[in-house]
């Protein structure tokens, strides 16, 4: 049981389940895109703990770039997306791979997803560690799934409580009552 500002989590993943997952599923976009020279886009803040580890496992000839988007306000999605940190790179014919921590409503993926098409990549694929499908109000199509994961409020591993918790090396949930 750890403590984050003023709400009580117990552990949800270990650090070793989730390095287990991110190396089986960079395996498969080792062998996917393998001579493609892709373009892995994170998004900022929470993915960089993720992309961190990503690098870890890929073996490819790659770029790396982040976009900064918001639209979360303590434990709630707000629903509003705000681009804090744009794209400085020229996404025209390259095959980008957009990295998450977590994709619960879809919200932030639909609409920056239109917003990535405009510029003209030859293909765009999704790598979350994490999915909360009861959550999603949007369809997204992801390739590259962790762990589907019941709609409750997680932190650590780059996922926050008002920016807080994001150090935390394993995933922790929070306790209701």
């Amino acid at each position: 049981m750890i403590t984050c500002k003023d709400k009580q989590f117990e552990l949800f993943l270990t650090s070793e389940a989730i390095q287990t997952r991110l190396k089986e599923m960079c395996a498969q976009v080792n062998v996917d895109y393998a001579g493609k020279k892709p373009i892995f886009l994170g998004i900022l803040n929470g993915v960089f703990r993720v992309a961190s580890d990503v690098f870890k496992y890929v073996e490819l000839d790659c770029e790396v770039s982040f976009v900064k988007l918001k639209s979360y306000v303590g434990t709630e999605s707000s629903g509003a997306l705000t681009t804090l940190l744009g794209l400085d790179v020229d996404l025209t014919d390259r095959h980008v791979i957009l990295l998450e921590d977590i994709v619960d409503t879809g919200r932030t993926l639909h609409k920056f997803l239109p917003e990535l098409d405009k510029m003209n990549p030859a293909s765009v694929a999704i790598l979350t560690l994490l999915n909360k499908p009861d959550a999603m109000q949007h369809e997204i199509p992801m390739q590259y799934i962790g762990f589907k994961v019941p709609n409750n409020f997680l932190i650590g591993y780059g996922l926050d409580y008002d920016g807080w918790g994001r150090q935390h090396n394993a995933i922790y949930t929070i306790v209701e009552g």
